[in-house]
């Protein structure tokens, strides 16, 4: 089992309500999910509001959940956008400072051709040695990495997986079908993880177990084993809290929730903003019914 298998939380960054970086909420956490036993953590991610923090807060939530979690769960930490020659500098600081990965999201807004695609990841693997997750999620960036695209990278000996948020199944019954054994195709959606499993996938890059942590470590670690009657259990059991988390743009809904539930602040950071009446009563609804406040 490759250290970026199972649970991984896209963990969300906690403000003050002077926009400020929280950083005693963070460290909360980051030891909330260690106690929960997620399998690898995932700080500065876009559910962590990463385009809105500045280069050295980015530093700082890497730094800290390094802190906490180094020798106990692996750390991929985020380093994606649409420059890529500030993706490998930012790469390879992320690579002194020690964390065990990187996950890189498709460039946004200039949409790459596949060849610009392939390009782009190849030269950051090619500047750094740590292991690199690749982040497809279309429907927010405008590109997809294609199959035929994903074959080539995964030739690249350190880029290692794919979060895969396309939304299209069928796209990833042909990964799964044709990708090497030894890469990881991870879901980027928490109510296909179970879906994906069954294809042949590796776990999820989670929103929701910024919540319930304890409880997507147990779907993933299931599916991993094969245990699937169990894990369509708690699918089921948690399908609403998976769905509300999107009733809005992430992560406006899952830092809503986790407020409610005295996690951290209602605090995000401009173009985000609280969620609306009749998305908050959602969110309570299914909170209450959930248990969770």
């Amino acid at each position: 089992m490759s250290q970026f298998q199972g649970c991984g939380t896209a963990l969300v960054t906690p403000f003050l309500p002077d926009q400020s970086l929280d950083e005693s909420a963070l460290r909360r956490l980051v030891q909330r999910q260690l106690d929960a036993g997620v399998h690898f953590l995932v700080p500065c991610g876009t559910t962590g509001e990463s385009p809105t923090l500045t280069h050295q807060e980015h530093l700082r939530v890497v730094e800290i959940t390094l802190e906490l979690a180094k020798g106990k769960r692996p750390v991929l930490a985020g380093a994606g956008g649409y420059n890529t020659a500030e993706v490998i500098a930012l790469a390879r600081e992320l690579e002194a400072m020690g964390v065990d990965g990187i996950l890189s999201v498709t460039p946004y807004y200039n949409k790459p051709t596949q060849e610009g695609l392939y390009q782009h990841y190849r030269a950051i693997a090619s500047a750094i040695r740590l292991p690199i997750m690749l982040y497809s999620v279309a429907g927010r960036t405008g590109v997809n990495i294609e199959p035929a695209t994903l074959r080539r990278l995964a030739a690249i000996d350190n880029i290692i997986g794919v979060k895969e948020a396309s939304g299209n199944i069928a796209q990833m019954a042909h990964l799964c079908a044709t990708l090497p054994e030894s890469f990881d195709i991870l879901s980027g959606d928490d109510a296909i993880t179970l879906a994906l499993a069954g294809l042949g996938g590796k776990g999820v890059i989670s929103v929701a177990s910024n919540e319930i942590p304890a409880e997507m470590a147990r779907i993933a670690q299931l599916c991993l084993e094969g245990g699937f009657p169990a894990a369509r259990a708690l699918q089921r059991q948690w399908l609403p809290l998976m769905e509300v988390n999107f009733v809005e743009s992430n992560p406006i809904p899952v830092k809503a929730a986790m407020a409610r539930m005295g996690l951290l602040q209602p605090v995000w950071r401009l173009p985000l903003v609280p969620p609306q009446p009749a998305a908050m009563e959602k969110i309570e609804a299914v909170l209450s019914q959930a248990g969770l406040i």
